[in-house]
């Protein structure tokens, strides 16, 4: 048991396995045509990303950054060497695909270009969903353009002087506290626009 829950990957693969018998199991009442089970698939590919995205957010503002002040100084290394980079990578590849996927069901439900241009009537699910898509693209724009930039010069994975660090670990900050906030009106506008 210890070898089967010490792979990652194993335990991954187990997961999307029982994933994939659940979906298949449902179809009759999700749906049976190939339609209707990429739906599914890719409604549990954005959960699932969004999972990791967020779940890191939170980590990174609630755990690590409120942290990193207490711990001792020839600890930090750790951190920052290792912990951070990986964190970080898994952090902004899930805000992509956590975008890319929400994209996919709403152009593949033939609401996309509707909610991005907030083209509904008042407040509707169209529109609230097309909030929620913007929040989100926001802020992976952030993670992506602003917060792993900053963070390569902090975590020193690109030169940068002392300076430079310096300077952009409050840009670092306030862009990942951005998330934080936009992020709770994201999750409204994403459970309760309801469509199909």
């Amino acid at each position: 048991m210890a070898k089967l829950f010490g792979n990652l990957h194993l335990v991954l693969l187990i997961g999307l396995v029982l994933a994939i018998a659940v979906i298949a199991s449902f179809t009759g009442w999700t749906g049976e045509s190939a339609r209707d089970v990429a739906d599914d698939v890719m409604r549990w590919l954005h959960l699932f990303f969004g999972v990791v995205w967020i779940g890191l957010l939170y980590y990174l503002n609630f755990v690590q950054v409120p942290t990193m002040p207490k711990i001792p100084a020839e600890l930090k290394k750790g951190v920052t060497g290792y912990i951070a980079p990986a964190v970080l990578f898994f952090f902004r590849y899930g805000a992509l695909f956590t975008v890319l996927t929400g994209l996919a069901i709403a152009f593949h439900n033939g609401y996309g270009a509707d909610a991005l241009l907030f083209r509904g009537v008042g407040a509707d699910g169209i529109n609230l969903i097309g909030l929620g898509m913007w929040l989100a693209i926001i802020m992976a724009s952030n993670v992506w353009f602003v917060i792993w930039p900053a963070q390569k010069k902090i975590l020193g994975l690109v030169e940068a002087t002392d300076e430079a660090k310096a300077k952009a670990a409050p840009v670092a900050l306030i862009a990942s506290r951005t998330n934080v906030i936009l992020s709770l009106p994201m999750f409204y506008a994403m459970v309760s626009a309801n469509l199909g």
